[in-house]
């Protein structure tokens, strides 16, 4: 008879082998994929790197269109670097977020005078350019050069969370566990390791979707851990809400960026109040505007987007 401590180690040592879903994952996606422009055969790493950005917590039928106007104005990172940030923030138009762009400028500039214009493969050499975190760095190694990494975003954490663990939600996200957790799905093979990793994120994203996920669709429902529980109610931390956009600072921002990307010559301060009653929230919203580098400018020479 096996004592209780010396069974507990053998748990620890040998924890259950974890099922395959890269198999039916890979198979379901290059069968059922999206046609998206960063999937296609000979996209540049450049590319991968622009639509990266644009697709953090924006949807990608809004990322489409304004991906490819970027390109064709600014095919090479040099292309962006000579241009000015307010014309990089223009572009960005009405994608949300818009200090991405200005960090995607910075980067932009950093890989012509650092990198011969020529967008980095290593992760450390992509994390050490400006704004560029730690999942960009991962996917653009991935999706761009075809290296072994395990890549990470939301989609990706409830899949995990859901088919391995038995958790109908992922929890904050703990890059600590979710980088090993992904990395122990992930083929040795480089391209199925790539395949897999936009295979997770595209189930997350189309069938093992947060609320009222398609289980009859899934490839992978019949190893999925919580599934075969019962899909029992997650009681454990559950990861941060998005904070309401109406009325909030947010959207005080987008309206004076949207005055400040229609103006050729710095807007007043009145007009600025005119696109929001409260007038401390509207100050606030331009403070932080400032504070951020998306605006520059005073009340005596007006506001305007940045120059250099």
């Amino acid at each position: 008879m096996v004592n209780a401590s010396r069974a507990s180690r053998q748990i620890v040592d040998n924890p259950p082998a974890r099922p395959d879903i890269a198999t039916p994952l890979v198979a379901w996606y290059r069968a059922e994929a999206r046609d998206l422009p960063w999937r296609r055969p000979g996209f540049p790493a450049w590319g991968t790197l622009v639509s990266e950005i644009m697709l953090q917590q924006t949807q990608v039928a809004r990322v489409v269109p304004r991906l490819e106007a970027w390109l064709t104005r600014w095919p090479t990172p040099a292309d962006l670097a000579a241009s000015p940030p307010a014309d990089a923030v223009r572009a960005w138009d009405r994608l949300g977020y818009p200090r991405r762009a200005l960090a995607l400028h910075a980067a932009a500039t950093a890989i012509a005078e650092q990198h011969g214009n020529v967008v980095p493969r290593d992760v450390d050499e992509l994390l050490a350019l400006p704004g560029i975190g730690d999942y960009t760095a991962r996917a653009v190694a991935v999706f761009a050069y075809g290296d072994r990494h395990p890549v990470v975003d939301v989609n990706v954490r409830r899949v995990l969370a859901r088919a391995l663990l038995g958790q109908g939600e992922p929890g904050p996200a703990k890059a600590k566990q979710d980088l090993p957790l992904m990395e122990s799905v992930l083929p040795d093979d480089r391209d199925d390791a790539a395949a897999t990793n936009a295979a997770v994120m595209e189930l997350g994203a189309l069938v093992c979707i947060a609320r009222s996920p398609a289980c009859d669709a899934c490839p992978i429902a019949d190893r999925c851990a919580w599934r075969a529980a019962g899909y029992p109610e997650h009681d454990g931390p559950r990861a941060p809400k998005q904070a309401k956009f109406a009325g909030s600072d947010r959207q005080v921002r987008g309206l004076i960026m949207a005055e400040l990307r229609a103006s050729d010559v710095p807007i007043t301060r009145d007009e600025i109040a005119l696109v929001w009653p409260d007038a401390e929230q509207r100050d606030r919203a331009l403070a932080s505007l400032l504070r951020d580098g998306l605006a520059v400018g005073d009340d005596a020479s007006g506001y305007r987007l940045p120059d250099a």
